[in-house]
C-alpha cells in the first residue's frame, strides 16, 4: 500500500504539501522528520507533518520525496504541538514556523547526529602553573583558569571569548593539549550534581519565592516581580539547583546576546554541568553542536535569546524567562511570536514550571498575576547590603547645555568620579547627531528612501539611514543651497562621548551602542574593562540599561527622555516607565549608595511624578487601569495588519477590502487604514489597521475566517501584507 508525507514547507502559504513516499522511505519516515522535495523548480527542505495511506490529489500531480534526511524525529511530541499551535495563533504557515525552530544547519540538510568535538585540556606541567607564571598575560590567565574547572570545546572557548592567540601560546609552550573526542552522551550530571561554590544565603523574600514555586508540581507559570538589584539571578540558581539535582534540564532565555556572557558565567561558576549556549552571534555549526547537546541530555542548562525557545529537552525540567518584559522577545521579521507567551505554551505541553523574571514587568504578564492565572511573588528589598538609589529631577527649561548636560549634572558627575566611583550617562540615539542641517538656509537632509531624517557618524564618515540602512559620505555642501555651513543637529552618543573626553580629561570614557560594538567580542571586552576599573565614564543606549551588575556605579544620567513622554503607540507610558527604572537600577548596586537623575523640560509631567514617587509598580497598575478604560491590550485582543506598496493607494485600498471582511460592533473594533508613524520606509508607503476583540477566540476565529478571503483578493498583488498578532510595535 502507498504512503503518503504532508509535508511542511519555508513558504508563505497557510497549508501542507503532499508527496509520494518510496517503499523504503515509507518504512522509517515519521513525523518530525525531514526530507528533501521538489517545489517547482526547486528542491526544498521540509518536515513532515503527517503520514497517511491516501491522498485527494491525482496520481500524475503527486510528486516523490527526493530524500529522507532523518531516520528519527527531530523534534519530540510536545514541541511538534507547540509549533502547530503556534502556527495557527500567529496566523503563520506551519512551515515558516518549524524555520524559526530548527537550527540553520539543519534547515540547510546538514545531518543531525553529532560529530567528533575538539576539547583543550591543561597538560600536566599547565597544571603545575601558578598565577606568578604568567601574570603579565591576562588572556592566558583567563584561558588557564577556565580549564582548571576541566576540559573545554573549542566552541566553549569562543562562547567564553578566550583568546585563540593565547591559546596558541599556552599550546607552543607545552602547557595546553587538545584531544578529539567521538560523540558520546555524557549523563553523569544527572546521577550526582556537585557545586562549584557554595550558594549565597537567601533572604527572606528570595526564600519565601525558592519555596513556593518548589512547593508545586507539573506546570505552573509564576512572575518575580523584583526590583532592580534585589537577587533575582540567586533565585533562578536556588530554583535549578533542585532540578538539576532530581535529573532534569533547564532552559534559559535572555532578551540580549550581550546578556549571555554573564549569564553563563553566573551558571557555570555554580555548576560543574554542561551549559549551551544558544543565540545569532554563533557559527551555523556552534548553534548545531548546542541543540545536539540539548536534545541528547548532555547539556544540562540551555541558555540562549528568543530562539533558543524551540530547543527540544530530553529531561525538560523548567524554562525561566529573565527580563520578561523585554521587546526583543517578540520576534519583528517573519513569524511575529512572542517568546514570553510560546514559553508559558510550550510548560503546558512538557508539564514544568515557567518562571517569568522582571523589575518592571509587562502589563500583560502583570494582568495574569494580578487576576490569579500566574504565581505572583515580590521582591522588594536590595539583595545584601545595596540600599534604595536617591532620585531626582533636573528642569533644564532654560538651562544653558553643554552638549545636552546641565550644569548641574556635570558638577554632580564631578563629585562621584572624585570620589573614586564609575558615572553611567543614558541617551538613546546612537551617531554623532540625529540630523545634519544647513546653517545657512535651514535644510535638514532627508533620507532618499524614508520620512526620516539622516543620522551623522562622524568616525565612520558618513551619514545613515537609521531606518533603511541607507548611507552616503557626509557632504561637504547643502544639497538645497550648496552652501558648506553645514553642522550636526542634536546629539548623539558619539559626540557625548568626545565632549566628555574634553570635559574629562583626567576619566576615560567608554561608549557602549550598536556602532561601538559591531566587531565580534568588543561589548565583553568594554563590560570586561568596566568591571575592572579602567573606564570611569559610561555613555551608552538601551544596550547599558538591561541587566548588567556595575558594582562601582554610584550615578546614572538620563540625559533626554522628553520624546518617550509623547507617542502615539500606546505602549509608550509602559516602555518609559521600564526604560527609566532599568536605567536607574544600574546606580548603587553593591554597598556604595546611587543616585539617579532625569534632565527634563517636563518636570511637572504626571507620568514622571508617579514614576518617581510611587515606582513602577503602582505605575504600571494604574496604567492597567487606564488601558482597561481604553478598551486597549491587555483588556482587548488586538491584530495589526501591515501593508505597504510603491503606490500608498494600493495599501489603503488592501486594507480598507480587509476591512470590509471583518464584523463591526460592540465588541469588535476596527481602527483604520490609517498611516504608519514612519509613513514611507525604503521607498514604500506604509498603512496599518487594527482590529481588536473583547473576546480572544473571537478574534482567532475571524482571522482564520478571512485570511483565506484576503489571501484571494485582487489587491494584495501589488502590496507587501502581513498579520501582527498581539504586537508590541507600531512602527
Amino acid at each position: 500500500m502507498e504512503k503518503f508525507a504532508e509535508v511542511a514547507l519555508p513558504v508563505p502559504m497557510r497549508r501542507n504539501f503532499s508527496y509520494r513516499l518510496t517503499p523504503a522511505q515509507a518504512s522509517s519516515a515519521m513525523p518530525g522528520c525531514r526530507v528533501k522535495v521538489p517545489f517547482g523548480r526547486q528542491q526544498l527542505i521540509g518536515v513532515i507533518a503527517i503520514i497517511s495511506d491516501q491522498c485527494d490529489l491525482p496520481a500524475a500531480q503527486i510528486k516523490n520525496v527526493t530524500n529522507l534526511l532523518d531516520e528519527q524525529p527531530l523534534l519530540p511530541p510536545a514541541l511538534l504541538l507547540l509549533i502547530e499551535r503556534g502556527a495557527r495563533y500567529y496566523l503563520s504557515s506551519l512551515g515558516q514556523m518549524l524555520t524559526q525552530a530548527l537550527p540553520t544547519a539543519l534547515r540547510k540538510g546538514a545531518s543531525s547526529e553529532a560529530k567528533h568535538e575538539t576539547y583543550l585540556q591543561l597538560t600536566d606541567a599547565g597544571a603545575a602553573l601558578t598565577v606568578v607564571d604568567i601574570k603579565r598575560a591576562p588572556a592566558q590567565i583567563k584561558l588557564w583558569q577556565a580549564l582548571q574547572r576541566g576540559a573545554i570545546s573549542k566552541d566553549t572557548m569562543q562562547q567564553l571569548e578566550l583568546s585563540p592567540a593565547a591559546l596558541k601560546t599556552m599550546e607552543q609552550k607545552g602547557w595546553i593539549s587538545r584531544k578529539e573526542v567521538a560523540p558520546s552522551q555524557d549523563l553523569s550530571w544527572r546521577q550526582q550534581l556537585t557545586l562549584l561554590e557554595q550558594p549565597l544565603s537567601l533572604n527572606t523574600e528570595q526564600a519565601i519565592a525558592v519555596g513556593a514555586i518548589n512547593s508545586r508540581q507539573g506546570f505552573y507559570t509564576s512572575l518575580i516581580e523584583g526590583i532592580t538589584g534585589s537577587g533575582k539571578t540567586e533565585v533562578y540558581l536556588a530554583l535549578l539547583e533542585q532540578v538539576l539535582a532530581a535529573g532534569n534540564q533547564a532552559l534559559i532565555l535572555v532578551p540580549e546576546i550581550g546578556l549571555t556572557p554573564q549569564t553563563i558565567d553566573r551558571f557555570r561558576r555554580r555548576f560543574k554541568v554542561n551549559v549551551a549556549v544558544i543565540h545569532s552571534g554563533l557559527t551555523d555549526n556552534q548553534r548545531l553542536s548546542a541543540w545536539q547537546q540539548a536534545r541528547s541530555g548532555e547539556a544540562a542548562i540551555i541558555i540562549g535569546t528568543r530562539s533558543a525557545l524551540f530547543t527540544p529537552m530530553e529531561y525538560p525540567g523548567i524554562i525561566i524567562l529573565d527580563e520578561e518584559h523585554d521587546s526583543s522577545f517578540k520576534q519583528q521579521e517573519g513569524v511575529g511570536y512572542h517568546a514570553r507567551d510560546m514559553a508559558v505554551m510550550r510548560g503546558q505541553l512538557e508539564n514544568i514550571p515557567v518562571i517569568l523574571g522582571s523589575a518592571t514587568p509587562s502589563l500583560e504578564t502583570l494582568n495574569n498575576a494580578l487576576n490569579g492565572r500566574y504565581g505572583h511573588l515580590s521582591l522588594n528589598a536590595r539583595a545584601g547590603n545595596a540600599k534604595k538609589v536617591r532620585q531626582g529631577i533636573i528642569d533644564i527649561r532654560n538651562q544653558p547645555l553643554n552638549c545636552g548636560m546641565s550644569a548641574a549634572l556635570i558638577n554632580e558627575m564631578r563629585q562621584h568620579l572624585d570620589a573614586g566611583n564609575q558615572v553611567l550617562l543614558f541617551l538613546n540615539r546612537r551617531g554623532f547627531a540625529p540630523a545634519l542641517l544647513c546653517h545657512e538656509c535651514g535644510h535638514l537632509h532627508e533620507c532618499d528612501r524614508c520620512d526620516a531624517f539622516f543620522t551623522v557618524h562622524q568616525a565612520l564618515n558618513e551619514i545613515c539611514c537609521h531606518h533603511c540602512g541607507n548611507q552616503y559620505p557626509i557632504p561637504r555642501q547643502c544639497h538645497q543651497c550648496g552652501s558648506t555651513l553645514l553642522a550636526g543637529q542634536g546629539i548623539g552618543t558619539e559626540q557625548l562621548e568626545q565632549t566628555l573626553s574634553h570635559l574629562f580629561p583626567q576619566y576615560p570614557v567608554v561608549r557602549i551602542d550598536r556602532d561601538s560594538t559591531r566587531l565580534k567580542g568588543s561589548l565583553e571586552r568594554h563590560l570586561t574593562a568596566i568591571h575592572r576599573g579602567e573606564y570611569k565614564i559610561l555613555v551608552g543606549t538601551q544596550m547599558l540599561a538591561k541587566g548588567h551588575h556595575f558594582p562601582d556605579v554610584t550615578l546614572v544620567g538620563l540625559l533626554d527622555v522628553d520624546g518617550a513622554l509623547f507617542s502615539a503607540d500606546f505602549r509608550a507610558p509602559e516602555r518609559f516607565g521600564q526604560l527609566y527604572t532599568q536605567v536607574s537600577g544600574r546606580a548603587g548596586r553593591a554597598t556604595k549608595p546611587g543616585t539617579v537623575l532625569l534632565q527634563t523640560h517636563q518636570h511637572d509631567n504626571p507620568l514622571l511624578k508617579e514614576l518617581l514617587h510611587k515606582g513602577y509598580g503602582d505605575f504600571a497598575r494604574n496604567q492597567l487601569k487606564e488601558r482597561g478604560m481604553a478598551l486597549l491590550p491587555p483588556a482587548w485582543h488586538m491584530v495589526l495588519v501591515r501593508a505597504e506598496a510603491h503606490q500608498a493607494e494600493d495599501a489603503d485600498a488592501l486594507l480598507q477590502a480587509i476591512a470590509n471582511l471583518l464584523p463591526q460592533d460592540k465588541e469588535f473594533e476596527i481602527i483604520g487604514p490609517l498611516p504608519a508613524p514612519l509613513d514611507r520606509k525604503a521607498g514604500k508607503f506604509r498603512r496599518q489597521l487594527m482590529f481588536q476583540a473583547k473576546d480572544r477566540q473571537r478574534l482567532q476565529r475571524e482571522c482564520e475566517r478571512i485570511l483565506p478571503l484576503v489571501t484571494g483578493l485582487a489587491e494584495t498583488k501589488r502590496c507587501r501584507w502581513s498579520f501582527d498578532r498581539d504586537p508590541q510595535d507600531l512602527l
